[in-house]
């Protein structure tokens, strides 16, 4: 019965992040249409994005230590209404400075849900088990992001703004009620002072750690952030198919966050890990070389999707491992850090492409793969290997 209670808590977490990184990311999808709502330009419309990420960097190191000795519960449907309450009042105002004050004052809300779903997912099984909690979890992430934009922009297409914008409160009203019926009232045993959870940015792992998840970010999402821009200028396929190859891609996010839960969760996690950048290279190498010729890029495509689902388990894992006493503290430092790596990724990106082309902002990511591996590598063997040796 334990059991069956867990998965429908991790369940739930899952469809609560979805929610909330779908409110984050499935906008993209539809900032023109919110330009001509709202009567102002596209890069204006871009502050709805922009803004949100700025507030979950700068609030993704504390918000998540200030809500920790609060009961979980609580804090979960706090969130998930704010969440809501700011949903609806997108849905129905024209006027642009209350959208942007209705999206910036969750986004300040967002790493505190984000950052207790994955230490709850955590904390609620063995701890031989908790990488393929954490996973499902994760996944909720990977199809916040990857399927909330194409998803929004057909709904928007097919049916209307209000109707896209309202999927966005749907989710979370979903989440929140499930979270009022079945979970149960969690509150904080033993809760842990701010002062000790903080003193984890002492330890050179942790450093170590953040260090490697900003380059892995910005390695993924410097090439991801201008996936549709490179199958239409490079591979020259229509947007229909780019639409479906998204969708493929997403799918195979999923399998790699369940295949991510098993290598985190076996004896070999750290092999996985000093890999992956390695493999994640020789993908992009795959898709400079064969990128302009359509079934090897679809091949391409299922390896990308895979690795993203399995990159994003590693960040969180990278972190969490390093500050196991501070769990809040460092799920909230992998978002605010692994959103730093995002915005670093993509402007890198962009400058290789305004200065070489679109084929070529493969090249921004293999620097930050070549420095990922040496911080993974760094922390493998001057912690690691420490610890191997004292057993």
């Amino acid at each position: 019965m334990k059991k069956n209670n867990n998965s429908l808590l991790i369940l739930i977490l899952t469809v609560g992040v979805f929610g909330i990184i779908n409110t984050e990311m499935g906008i993209i999808g539809i900032l023109p249409s919110l330009a001509g709502h709202y009567d102002v330009s596209v890069s204006q419309a871009g502050l709805l994005v922009s803004l949100f990420a700025l507030a979950v960097a700068i609030s993704g190191p504390t918000m998540p230590i200030l809500f920790s000795g609060i009961n979980r519960k609580t804090v979960m449907m706090l969130v998930l209404g704010i969440f809501v309450i700011s949903n609806i009042v997108s849905i129905f105002t024209t006027n642009f400075t209350i959208s942007l004050i209705a999206r910036v004052i969750p986004a300040f809300f967002h790493p505190v849900y984000c950052a207790l779903a994955l230490s709850t997912a955590s904390s609620s099984v063995a701890p031989e088990e908790a990488p393929k909690a954490v996973s499902r979890v994760v996944m909720g992430v990977s199809a916040g992001m990857i399927f909330g934009l194409p998803v929004t922009s057909f709904i928007a297409n097919s049916g209307s703004l209000e109707l896209a914008l309202s999927f966005f409160a749907i989710v979370n009203i979903l989440a929140l009620l499930a979270t009022i019926l079945f979970v149960p009232s969690m509150p904080v045993k033993e809760k842990t002072s701010y002062g000790s959870q903080i003193s984890i940015l002492k330890y050179g792992i942790t450093w170590l750690a953040i260090l490697a998840v900003i380059c892995l970010n910005s390695a993924i999402f410097g090439v991801y952030s201008y996936f549709s821009e490179y199958m239409e200028s490079v591979t020259n396929i229509t947007g229909q198919m780019v639409t479906g190859m998204l969708f493929i891609f997403g799918f195979a996010s999923i399998i790699g966050n369940i295949l991510a839960g098993k290598l985190l969760s076996s004896k070999k996690n750290i092999r996985a890990i000093l890999f992956y950048p390695f493999a994640l290279g020789i993908t992009y190498l795959l898709l400079f070389l064969f990128g302009e010729l359509t079934i090897p890029t679809a091949i391409i495509v299922l390896l990308f999707g895979m690795l993203m689902g399995i990159g994003n388990n590693i960040c969180q894992y990278w972190i969490t491992s390093a500050a196991p006493k501070a769990p809040d503290f460092a799920n909230g430092l992998f978002l605010a850090f692994g959103n730093l790596g995002t915005t670093i990724g993509t402007s890198v990106g962009g400058l290789f492409i305004a200065s070489m082309g679109t084929r070529y902002v493969v090249i921004s990511a293999w620097i930050f793969l070549l420095l990922a591996a040496v911080f993974i590598a760094l922390r493998v063997f001057k912690y690691h290997s420490r610890n191997a040796a004292t057993n």
